[in-house]
C-alpha cells in the first residue's frame, strides 16, 4: 500500500499490523490512572477502606506516595475510634477540628501508624489482664502463649544480602515449651551464609480493621531483633554429617545450620525467651524494638544482705520439638563473704548433696530437617533460664543453644556414679551457668550433680542500689 494512501488516511506508515507485529501498545494496556491529576486519585482513594487503601500502596511508586497520604489515614483514624466507641481526647489528637493544615504537619506515615497502633492496642486491657496471673512454677504469666495465639501472631525472617536485596520468609514451625519459645524456617532457597548483610526477625500481628479479604488485611509489625553480621561474632556449636551449626554471640537465640559443602543456610532457628514477649510483639514498632522500661531500684537500709537472697530458678533443657528436662530452685542466697571474683554465686546443686541431684533420660539433640532431608546435631539443647529475684520478678532471662561437652578434668568416682562427665558451661555479660552431669551408660540416664548461677556484682548493684 502507498505511503501516501497511508497518510492521507491519517495512519502511520511505520506502524504494523496490531494483529501481527505491532510495534505500538494496544489502547486496553495502556495506564489510564498514571494520567489522572493527583486531586482526583486521592479523591477515588478516600472511597477505599483501611485494607484496600494499605494494599493498592504496592501497586507502583506514584500510589503508595498518595496511599500515605495524611488526611486520608487521618479520616480513617477518626472513623475507627468513632466506631470502637473509643473516647476522643486531645491527647489522642482525634479532635475534629483540627485543620487540614495541622493534619499535614505531622510526618508522613504518621496518621497511618498511629490507626494500627490504635487497633493492635485496643484490647489492651484485656491482655494486660490476662497476663496478671503468675506460674509459681515459672514466675511468668499463665497466659502467654494463650494471648500470643489469640492475637494470630505469626514470624517473619527477613534476610538482606550483599547487594541490598531482602528476602521475608514466614516461620515453618514453632514449638512452646514452659518458658520460652522456639521457630524455626526452611525452604529458605540458595542463601549463601558468607553472602548474608544482616537479619532481622518481626512479629506479625494481623489488624482486623474491616471484613475484607485475609490476604489483603494489614498488619501491625514489630521487629524483635536485627543482626549485622559484619558487627556480631558467630560460634560454632555443633555439627553432623551434612550440617554444621553456628549461633550469634549477641543474639545467642539465633542459630544457623549451613550445608557442609556448599555454605548455603539448611535452616534458622530462633530461641525466644517468653519474658515480656507480648509487649515485644505489640508495642515495638517495624524499625525499633520494645525497650523495658527503666528499673528504678527499691532502697532498703534495714536488710544488710538485700539482693543476696530469696532468689529463685526455672531451667529447662529442650530440643525444637519436646521438653527433656525442667527443674525449679527456690530459696538461694549467697553470703557477702561469699562473693567471688566479683560474682554473686547461687548454687541449685550442690556436688555434695546427692539428694538435689536430678535424674532424666533423653539424650541431647538439636533435630534439623530440609525440604529434603532431616538429621540431628548431637551433643546439643536449647537451654531457658529464668531468675526470679525476692519478689518474684524476672531478673535474667536467657534462651540458647548450649553444646554438652564431654569433661576430662571431672572425677565422677567423687559422686559415686560410674559414668561419662559432661559439662554445660553458658557466658554473657549479664550473668553464667555452669551444670555438671554424668552420663550412666548401663541406666541409659543422665544424672544433674551440679548446677550454679552466676550474677555480676555490678548487675546486683545497679538492680538493687547496693554496694557490694
Amino acid at each position: 500500500m502507498p505511503t501516501e494512501f497511508l497518510k492521507k488516511q491519517g495512519r502511520n506508515p511505520k506502524k504494523k499490523n496490531p494483529r501481527g507485529r505491532s510495534s505500538s501498545r494496544p489502547r486496553s494496556l495502556k495506564n489510564h490512572i498514571e494520567t489522572l491529576p493527583p486531586e482526583v486519585l486521592l479523591k477515588i482513594l478516600s472511597f477505599l477502606d483501611a485494607s484496600s487503601l494499605y494494599s493498592i500502596g504496592y501497586v507502583n511508586k506514584q500510589l503508595h506516595e498518595l496511599a500515605n497520604n495524611n488526611a486520608l489515614w487521618y479520616r480513617l483514624y477518626v472513623r475507627e475510634c468513632t466506631k470502637q466507641k473509643l473516647k476522643a481526647k486531645l491527647g489522642d489528637e482525634v479532635a475534629d477540628r483540627l485543620t487540614l493544615a495541622t493534619i499535614h504537619e505531622k510526618p508522613k506515615g504518621h496518621w497511618k501508624r498511629l490507626l494500627f497502633k490504635k487497633m493492635v492496642g485496643f484490647n489492651q486491657s484485656k491482655w494486660i489482664s490476662q497476663l496478671k496471673v503468675v506460674s509459681p512454677y515459672t514466675g511468668l504469666p499463665k497466659q502467654t502463649v494463650h494471648v500470643l495465639r489469640s492475637l494470630g501472631v505469626t514470624w517473619e525472617l527477613t534476610v538482606t544480602d550483599a547487594y541490598g536485596h531482602q528476602r521475608t520468609f514466614k516461620h515453618s514451625h514453632t514449638f512452646f515449651s514452659e518458658c520460652s519459645l522456639n521457630l524455626t524456617w526452611i525452604g529458605l532457597g540458595t542463601i549463601q551464609y558468607l553472602w548474608i548483610k544482616s537479619v532481622q526477625l518481626h512479629s506479625v500481628v494481623p489488624l482486623t480493621l474491616d471484613r475484607g479479604a485475609a490476604s489483603c488485611r494489614p498488619a501491625w509489625r514489630s521487629l524483635i531483633f536485627e543482626v549485622d553480621m559484619s558487627k556480631y561474632n558467630w560460634r560454632f556449636f555443633g555439627s553432623c554429617m551434612l550440617v554444621r551449626a553456628r549461633h550469634c554471640v549477641s543474639f545467642p537465640g539465633l542459630v544457623m545450620g549451613i550445608w557442609r559443602d556448599n555454605e548455603d543456610v539448611v535452616f534458622v532457628k530462633a530461641n525466644l525467651h517468653l519474658h515480656k514477649l507480648v509487649e515485644k510483639c505489640l508495642l515495638g514498632s517495624i524499625t525499633v524494638p520494645y525497650s523495658m522500661p527503666e528499673h528504678k531500684p527499691l532502697f532498703d537500709d534495714v536488710d544488710p544482705e538485700y539482693g543476696l537472697h530469696g532468689y529463685k530458678v526455672h531451667i529447662e533443657l529442650h530440643d525444637m520439638t519436646k521438653l527433656i528436662m525442667s527443674g525449679q530452685f527456690s530459696g538461694l542466697f549467697c553470703r557477702r563473704e561469699d562473693i567471688k571474683d566479683n560474682y554473686v554465686v547461687l548454687e541449685a546443686i550442690s556436688r555434695e548433696k546427692r539428694s538435689q541431684h536430678t535424674a532424666f533420660a533423653d539424650k541431647f539433640s538439636l533435630k534439623w530437617r530440609s525440604e529434603g532431608l532431616e538429621g540431628s546435631v548431637e551433643h546439643c539443647c536449647v537451654m531457658s533460664v529464668t531468675v526470679l529475684d525476692e519478689s518474684q520478678t524476672p531478673f535474667w532471662c536467657i534462651c540458647s543453644p548450649v553444646p554438652i561437652m564431654l569433661s576430662r578434668g571431672l572425677d565422677s568416682r567423687d559422686y559415686d556414679y560410674r559414668g561419662e562427665s559432661y559439662v554445660i558451661r553458658y557466658r554473657s555479660p549479664e550473668g553464667k551457668i555452669s551444670l555438671d552431669l554424668i552420663w550412666m551408660e548401663e541406666l541409659g540416664q543422665y544424672f544433674l550433680v551440679m548446677f550454679n548461677i552466676y550474677l555480676p556484682v555490678t548487675k546486683i548493684n545497679r538492680y538493687f542500689g547496693k554496694r557490694y
